[in-house]
């Protein structure tokens, strides 16, 4: 929790400061230009998207729109949408006790503007981080006119009130959100009545509650994310709402691969050491599923299902490490096997293909795997190794050792520079040596130069 700093704590005391009010979208404007010309990163933990989405989200910032992030599931809609909240200035003045946050230059609910008007500058003032600026709703069906813009209080009617007056209300997010960032995630899942809702609220800066109308000149950066099949004329979304955005944001999946690896490797959390090459598989994995016809594009293969096989792969290695006493976990090509059956439910396969999804994610598997061996061994002689290989069988599998595994290598040239090349030299943990080797027999056996058999207990021997 942020520590509150010794900041003026009366509006005169304020004033005297030399605080100058801005609007949320002005504020935002000025910090984002300030880091752009200081050299700073704006988007900190946003991968892949330095060319192509943030330059746009910049500009629509800069101009002030209110704007809607279009994309696939999992493209980091919402991961960029919090990083609004950065840009914002890390503490801002509210008038002490406003239900909605109000600056003490500006007060703008009734009761506000009669404490103003009785203290004058002894109004007491707050400081609210910015943190809790930033307010987050996910669309359902069930959301209500309520929820987002308020209702009449029952308990301020009764005690006393007429239903007219603006002080029985009982404020929704988007009012209390004021001078904030208001994001709302899956736009489109809101029925139609509440996207009308929100169209004073963009435009005129107004509130409309049961049928009279509070004028509060609200001060809201408006965004949301949505899916780009849902945010047509065909799709589920007003046209009039549409009109109001300024900025539509396209997001993607990450273009080239460095940015893939570098994402999973970011937001995976790894109960076991997972080396590079396996990221690399796990990544190609995921993009040949993007571009495989048996898959259902349409809803997209998410950043998410890279982020869960990285996990799942490091667990399988915890697992063995605790089944044959190693005493450091570190993840091996045969870890990459519990993929598909743990994860085949985060994958909508495309129509036709029932009965044949094992079969798929075995096969992108395997290419995955022979790819990032093919492009990291792609200078190494490895025939030297299948020869010895050929007459020196060497097993490995999910219950054999790291250590045994190395030790059963034949003493090739070969494996020095697939050691330099795969991570695994300058340890004597016998782990990335293990991984390396795992890597290189099953790049030779899916080219053919090795074969293999499966042992009934999971062990598999490589074999000329």
């Amino acid at each position: 929790m942020p520590v509150t700093p010794d900041l003026p704590r009366t509006v005169g005391a304020l004033r005297a400061s030399g605080h100058v009010q801005r609007p949320v979208k002005h504020e935002i404007r000025d910090n984002l230009l300030a880091a752009l010309r200081e050299g700073r990163d704006p988007w900190p933990g946003i991968v892949g998207f330095d060319d192509t989405v943030v330059p746009q989200l910049e500009r629509a910032l800069i101009a002030g729109h209110d704007l809607v992030l279009l994309g696939e599931r999992g493209q980091g809609k919402t991961r960029l949408l919090r990083s609004l909240a950065g840009l914002l200035d890390e503490w801002a003045p509210v008038i002490e006790g406003s239900e909605i946050g109000e600056h003490p230059y500006e007060p703008i609910v009734p009761a506000s503007i009669r404490r103003a008007a009785e203290l004058g500058d002894d109004l007491p003032v707050a400081w609210v981080h910015r943190d809790h600026r930033y307010t987050e709703k996910l669309a359902t069906p069930d959301t209500s006119v309520a929820d987002l813009i308020g209702d009449v209080d029952p308990v301020k009617v009764a005690e006393g009130r007429s239903l007219g007056d603006p002080e029985t209300i009982h404020f929704g997010l988007v009012p209390r959100s004021h001078r904030g960032i208001v994001a709302i995630n899956e736009l489109p899942d809101l029925a139609e009545r509440i996207q009308v809702a929100l169209l004073n609220v963009m435009e005129e800066r107004d509130i409309q509650v049961r049928g009279y109308t509070l004028r509060l000149p609200l001060d809201v950066l408006l965004v949301a994310s949505a899916n780009p099949e849902d945010y047509t004329n065909r799709g589920r979304i007003i046209t009039p709402l549409k009109d109001r955005f300024g900025a539509e944001v396209r997001t993607h999946y990450p273009l080239e691969l460095a940015p893939e690896v570098e994402l999973v490797a970011q937001e995976a959390d790894l109960v076991a050491e997972v080396p590079r090459h396996l990221l690399e598989v796990v990544a190609r994995f995921t993009r040949h599923l993007r571009d495989s016809s048996a898959v259902d594009q349409g809803s997209g293969v998410s950043a998410r299902f890279a982020v869960a096989a990285a996990e799942t792969v490091a667990a399988a290695a915890l697992r063995r490490a605790a089944l044959t006493g190693e005493e450091t976990p570190y993840a091996r090509p045969v870890d990459l096997e519990s993929v598909p059956a743990v994860l085949r439910g985060k994958i909508e396969f495309a129509s036709g293909e029932e009965g044949r999804e094992d079969e798929v994610l075995e096969h992108l598997l395997r290419r995955a795997t022979a790819d990032t061996a093919r492009f990291a061994l792609r200078v190494v002689d490895l025939d030297e190794l299948a020869d010895a290989v050929s007459t020196s069988p060497v097993r490995t599998g999910e219950r054999i050792p790291a250590k045994d595994v190395v030790a059963a290598l034949p003493q090739v040239d070969a494996l020095t520079e697939i050691a330099a090349k795969l991570g695994a030299s300058g340890t004597e943990d016998p782990g990335p040596m293990a991984s390396a080797a795992e890597l290189t027999l099953e790049y030779l056996f899916l080219t053919r130069k090795l074969a293999k058999d499966e042992s009934d207990d999971g062990d598999t021997v490589s074999y000329g």
